[in-house]
């Protein structure tokens, strides 16, 4: 006793803090009775409180047995001058003034002196009593004086540590409780933490400032040390039988804490633990997440059973370790959020084979319950909910799927645990997105903004992985493309429309295949009832990314190629019984045509496979009710500029789908052509301007020709979207237009060589040519039709078929049937138009009277200039028989047929070859002896006394005289619409050639010819005899 006891306090003794010491027996015996007593009896008066706490010192460091009485005592010497300290504050007096605290305070001090004292000498006798002492007198202290005014709320930590630091006895107090806690840190640290958590358990949350103060002091050990006596407290109490309600409360509470409450009950020291950690989470969570980390590792680990540094683990301790950290997290959001993200990081698969096999020796009952909390816990995770899902997706995929990534198959048991999880997981979200207050009460708004909408964290940080978990989906995994598609269903209707619209984006971007297309059908139909308006809403976003140009070009492609499959499917769903509206297919057929002129651009794409597949969508929408002039001039352009593009392309070693792209753009042609009449003149002037494009010429087996000669500048205007309009109007500025003036001048030839030689050009192949006349023919024609034959503009195959003077062509020429030339004659006016326009663009659209023979000396350039234009585009002969079957859109060519009759009767009436056939003119492949011969008969701009064509026996004397004949009869008889009518029973126009007076005088040259060559032509001459 005397070595532990009395040696202590010789040493306090001759410290000058403990004066006058008493020095005998007697003494002592007198400072007993007045320190019991309060009665001084020597001096015979009563002890004040300052000279009673320094009787009490003095016993302290006489009599270590009085310690219990003497600290006992102390305490109310400290509550008083904590009371007299906060009643200075209140009055706004000087807390050093005079008062009850002033006069303690060198007692106050003097305490501290003593005990630090007690305790750096002897640390294993006094320290775990002073710590007890102090620690408890600390947590009595922030209790009692919480409610005064000076002393702020609990819940402002900083202030009430500011407040209880700038305090002498607090503050000495906690440094007692320092030094203590120090001293035992090396041979006892869980007396000093256990005190420390009894006190927070019972006086919280005053006591928070207390272990605030200590934790930034020793974080390491604290944290430590906590969590041990935690986990010792929580295998003391025991979980079996007791754990379903408190973690049923924790399910069902959004607010963890409702469930620490429950938890605390049977557990006293769970509800601190979590108060602690709390508080030194925001300055030292790193050394929070690796202390949990190394308990949750070290009580798997096959060594757990040996005892580490620091950490005493036993066999019971490791098999509750796993309950006991799942429901300190569920306690706290902090903790939670420190380890969530790098959970997957230490998930092994050694570590998760040991936590399966201890999972399996807790009861069933148990199993389920740790089950829910973690399906819980990672309902709220804030951050790596994404990693953690990936990672249960692939451990829980069964073995005979591929999955990504170099990780080794998963135990048999782990992966149906993981199964197990994913599937418990799916249906609590779906319990909490469904239950959430704006999905149950949707028509209630002030209900929703005095209740806040439940957060869910793990889908809070899903909506910005959505396009990932969308192509992980389309992987079409077996288990695996199931819970992630019920996953992006709950993502979509958790996150509104914002998050289902993109999910919807990007499944229709990223499917590749009609299974995969399916998955896109599959996540509108839950979400069509909730959310209306997805699918207009997507397209937009669709849009939005074509414009930003953030998809690639297969991206693009596919896209498209997936809006074009689903408007297909709706219009195979609607020739069938019951179609309604209600299916994806159907909403995307209908709000794509508000998009067509965003798409249109995408003809002109780079990328053949775009191009193809934004005509393949345009192709098979219907065009808006009400489009404006603009977007149809505007889609007009792009799609025969497409047509041109992919009649290129067909044939072209590399190009697989070239016809394809040419079908799907004859069927776009011929929806805008049938749209309106604004939409079929600009789709036939296209056509035509685009025919006789000197990039186009050679698919239709032209020639590009040079200065003097070919196609006009208004001709050659370039379709591409790159053209400058500003280096177009600087080259149109460079020279003047003399034509028709005497300072025109063109050349035929050299004097003394002849004629200029024939361009050298490459030949196109012949049947290409043909391919392509038969092409461009049969959409112009079917653009010509009656309005009603866009709607046979759906086939399929590219083979559009037309009619031209009681002849049905396919797409190879062939001939079907006979009968009326159905062709519009507005429309036939439009190609007539466009021919004259491009032609010669300096003839007025009114000069449709003939002048006399001599009047072409006046054109000869103009004349020249248009029979050089025939030559070098053969392609202009079959739109003029175009032009010919729509009566009386001929007439409007007035200018082009006399230019090329001029031409004809220059030539020959300069021949000097005995016949016909010995004139360069009638070789193949120039221009024929009388072309607008038969254009004239078939419009009806001859009669038949005057239609006739030219014999290879006869003399270019003779053909000049025919042709004069045809001149003069269309002087006479000048070819206007006027002089036709329309017939309503077979919706032609025809003209009365009776009204025309005699034709005797043109027929006259004609008898002459047939009677000086009867033997040849006599088979005609039934034709004038009337």
């Amino acid at each position: 006793f005397f070595a532990r006891w009395f040696v202590p306090c010789l040493f306090a003794m001759q410290t000058p803090l403990c004066h006058a010491l008493p020095a005998s027996p007697q003494e002592l015996a007198l400072e007993i009775k007045a320190f019991l007593t309060g009665f001084d009896q020597t001096q015979g008066r009563k002890l004040s409180v300052r000279d009673h706490a320094r009787c009490a010192v003095r016993l302290l460091c006489t009599v270590p047995a009085c310690r219990g009485a003497v600290l006992e005592h102390l305490r109310e010497v400290y509550d008083e001058y904590v009371a007299a300290f906060l009643q200075d504050l209140e009055v706004e007096g000087d807390r050093d003034g005079g008062g009850v605290g002033a006069n303690l305070e060198d007692v106050v001090k003097e305490v501290h002196a003593v005990l630090s004292e007690f305790v750096r000498l002897n640390p294993k006798a006094w320290a775990p009593l002073v710590s007890a002492w102090a620690v408890d007198l600390l947590g009595h202290l922030s209790s009692k004086h919480a409610g005064r005014r000076a002393a702020p709320h609990s819940s402002s930590l900083n202030e009430l540590l500011q407040l209880w630091m700038s305090c002498t006895a607090t503050r000495c107090l906690m440094d007692i409780y320092s030094q203590c806690l120090a001293a035992m840190l090396a041979w006892c640290p869980d007396a000093c933490v256990d005190a420390l958590l009894d006190t927070s358990v019972q006086h919280s949350p005053h006591f928070d400032w207390v272990v605030a103060h200590i934790g930034s002091a020793f974080p390491d050990t604290i944290i430590s040390r906590v969590l041990a006596c935690g986990l010792k407290d929580f295998c003391a109490h025991g979980m079996t039988g007791s754990e379903k309600p408190s973690q049923q409360a924790a399910r069902a509470s959004p607010n963890p804490m409702m469930a620490a409450v429950d938890k605390s009950n049977r557990v006293p020291k769970i509800g601190s633990v979590v108060g602690i950690l709390g508080h030194l989470a925001s300055r030292h969570s790193d050394s929070i997440k690796r202390e949990l980390f190394r308990m949750f590792q070290d009580s798997l680990s096959p060594s757990a059973g040996q005892t580490t540094p620091g950490w005493e683990v036993t066999a019971h301790l490791n098999r509750v370790t796993v309950p006991f950290l799942l429901q300190l997290i569920a306690l706290s959001p902090t903790l939670l959020g420190a380890v969530s993200f790098e959970l997957v990081d230490s998930l092994r698969p050694p570590l998760l084979l040991q936590l399966q096999c201890q999972l399996q020796g807790l009861p069933q009952d148990e199993q389920e319950n740790l089950l829910g909390l973690a399906v819980h816990l990672i309902s709220q995770f804030p951050a790596g909910g994404a990693r953690l899902l990936h990672f249960l997706a692939d451990t829980a995929t069964p073995a005979s799927v591929i999955i990504s990534g170099p990780s080794p198959s998963p135990h048999d048991g782990v992966r149906e645990c993981c199964d197990r999880l994913l599937q418990m997981l799916l249906l609590h979200l779906h319990k909490l997105v469904y239950s959430r207050l704006d999905i149950d009460e949707p028509c209630n708004p002030s209900s929703s903004l005095s209740t806040p909408v439940r957060v869910i964290p793990f889908l809070e940080e899903l909506q910005s992985h959505v396009a990932e978990l969308c192509g992980e989906t389309l992987r079409l995994e077996r288990k695996r493309h199931l819970w992630l598609h019920q996953l992006l269903c709950l993502l979509s209707v958790y996150g509104g429309p914002t998050v289902a619209t993109e999910a919807l984006c990007q499944l229709l971007t990223l499917a590749r295949n009609p299974e995969e297309l399916t998955l896109a059908s599959q996540l509108y139909a839950p979400l069509s009832v909730s959310l209306p308006g997805l699918v207009p809403a997507a397209l937009d976003r669709c849009v939005a990314q074509v414009h930003t140009q953030n998809l690639s070009s297969r991206e693009l492609a596919q896209l498209l190629n997936n809006l074009a499959a689903a408007v297909h499917s709706q219009e195979e769903d609607a020739k069938g019984p019951g179609a309604g509206q209600a299916s994806m297919a159907a909403q995307v057929a209908a709000a794509v045509p508000a998009h067509l002129h965003n798409f249109c651009h995408l003809l002109l794409h780079g990328d053949h496979a775009v191009s193809r597949s934004a005509a393949r969508l345009l192709s098979c929408s219907q065009l808006p009710h009400a489009a404006s002039s603009s977007h149809l001039v505007q889609i007009s352009r792009a799609a025969v500029a497409h047509f041109f593009l992919a009649l290129r392309q067909r044939g072209l070693s590399g190009v697989s789908d070239g016809g394809e792209a040419v079908s799907y753009s004859m069927r776009l042609l011929a929806r805008l052509a049938a749209y309106s009449p604004l939409a079929l003149k600009s789709v036939l002037q296209q056509l035509v301007e685009g025919a006789l494009h000197k990039g186009n010429v050679d698919l239709f087996g032209g020639q590009s020709q040079g200065q003097g000669g070919g196609i006009t500048p208004s001709a050659a205007v370039i379709l591409d979207t790159g053209s400058s309009l500003l280096d177009i109007n600087c080259t149109f500025g460079t020279t003047v237009n003399f034509a028709g003036s005497v300072w025109s001048v063109f050349h035929a030839g050299e004097v003394g060589k002849g004629l200029k030689p024939p361009s050298n050009s490459l030949q196109p192949d012949p049947d290409r040519v043909i391919q392509n006349l038969q092409t461009l023919l049969a959409i112009t024609i079917q653009c010509c039709t009656s309005a009603g034959a866009g709607s046979g503009a759906n086939g399929g195959n590219g083979s559009s078929s037309g009619t031209l003077n009681g002849s049905r062509h396919n797409h190879g020429g062939e001939t079907l049937s006979d009968g009326p030339a159905p062709i519009n004659a507005e429309a036939a006016k439009a190609v007539a138009v466009a021919l004259v326009e491009n032609i010669c663009p300096d003839v007025a659209n009114g000069e449709l009277a003939w002048p006399p023979e001599d009047h072409a000396k006046t054109t000869v350039e103009r004349d020249i200039y248009i029979r050089r234009a025939f030559e070098a585009n053969p392609v202009l002969f079959h739109l003029l028989r175009v032009v010919a079957a729509g009566r009386p859109a001929l007439c409007y060519c007035s200018v082009i047929l006399r230019a090329l009759l001029a031409t004809l009767l220059a030539h020959w009436e300069a021949s000097r070859e005995p016949s016909v056939l010995d004139s360069p003119w009638h070789r193949p492949g120039v221009l024929p002896p009388c072309p607008p011969a038969w254009a004239r008969a078939s419009s009806f701009l001859l009669s038949s006394a005057t239609s006739t064509s030219s014999s290879p026996h006869l003399t270019p004397f003779e053909v000049r005289l025919l042709l004069v004949g045809v001149w003069e009869y269309m002087r006479g008889n000048t070819p206007v619409p006027q002089k036709f009518t329309f017939s309503a029973e077979k919706g032609l126009f025809y003209r009365d050639f009776s009204r025309d007076g005699d034709v005797v005088r043109y027929v006259a040259p004609i008898h002459s010819v047939l009677h000086k060559n009867i033997d040849e032509l006599g088979h005609l001459c039934w034709r004038f005899q009337n």
